[in-house]
């Protein structure tokens, strides 16, 4: 059924290793993810990498924080800028283990310190919970910026899949609570709609890594039974429910989206949406791939779609 897809052959050759991810069963899901990434965390090269735990009080009285921080061993003079990191896992899976390797690569190529926040998951938090999260990580980072020895004016948001969802929803609810500065929101196949209308959303429920079927499940954990798709579904939980307007005034943009992934369609409204609102924003198809190819480190197409995400926020950052 696979071989309908047009993916690139690099790609193609690797899906046969890559697990398959399946959230029906969310217990066994989380355990099989952390057994792979321990693995994985293992094998990283840290070199020149320095990386702690710092804690942020959490939002009206909620559990405080951990946040991973990854700090370049040499660096220039002068404080440095930041990246905040918020990793995927369709809402209900993950830790900062998941973009592990992909924020010591940011910090290295940077020279930035990069912090990730291990948010808390759905279904047993639901919205808003990990946002709250986030929110909490983040003003921790800007408000104790010169004791981390960071520019509070070059903080950019990063996420992948889920994690760009709850970007996209940070930056909407720092400039709303009047909270830190974001100077940059890199969104990598941001997931961002529960009504799951598009025509991607409907097209692809066979596809590698997500489908139809867990983004259903994922939304439905994050919202609450019954939720996904209603009517008062707010913003700050789907950012794709923001109507233009709603969007003047945030921070510039770049979406990279995923030419075989579900959450394509939405990230392309969401580039456009942004632009209408006068938003300055890049908009990136990658071809030939599905959600979560970056996993994919071999191939040449995610290895240039990593190097033009670097220089993206080396551009950002001012680097």
């Amino acid at each position: 059924m696979l071989s309908r897809h047009r993916f690139d052959p690099e790609l193609a050759a690797a899906l046969p290793m890559m697990p398959e991810v399946d959230i029906t069963d969310i217990g066994r899901a989380r355990a099989a993810q952390a057994e792979q990434l321990a693995v994985a965390v293992a094998a990283t090269d840290t070199k020149g990498v320095e990386i702690d735990e710092v804690l942020a009080p959490g939002v009206d009285g909620a559990p405080a924080v951990r946040l991973r921080t990854y700090r370049p061993q040499k660096s220039g003079a002068g404080p440095l800028p930041a990246v905040y990191s918020i990793h995927g896992g369709g809402f209900v899976l993950g830790s900062p283990d998941v973009d592990h390797d992909w924020n010591v690569l940011l910090c290295r190529e940077l020279e930035a310190l990069v912090v990730s926040v291990d948010y808390r998951l759905a279904p047993e938090h639901p919205f808003p919970a990990p946002l709250d999260d986030c929110y909490a990580g983040l003003c921790r980072l800007a408000g104790h910026a010169g004791r981390l020895g960071v520019r509070p004016d070059r903080i950019a948001l990063w996420g992948d899949s889920a994690g760009a969802g709850l970007a996209a929803a940070l930056t909407l609810l720092a400039r709303d609570r009047g909270g830190p500065a974001v100077c940059f929101q890199h969104l990598c196949s941001p997931a961002l709609d529960d009504r799951l209308e598009t025509a991607s959303a409907r097209m692809f429920t066979d596809t590698p890594v997500w489908n139809r079927r867990n983004a259903v499940r994922s939304w439905e954990a994050y919202l609450g039974d019954g939720v996904r798709g209603t009517a008062g579904v707010s913003p700050y939980a789907a950012p794709a429910r923001a109507a233009v307007p709603a969007l003047t005034g945030l921070p510039p943009a770049y979406v990279s989206v995923m030419e075989f992934d579900p959450l394509r369609d939405e990230g392309v409204a969401y580039a456009r949406a942004l632009a209408a609102a006068a938003v300055p924003t890049e908009l990136r198809l990658i071809p030939g791939t599905f959600h979560g190819a970056w996993a994919v480190e071999h191939a040449g197409v995610i290895q240039g779609a990593t190097a033009e995400a670097v220089a993206v926020l080396r551009r950002a950052l001012g680097r």
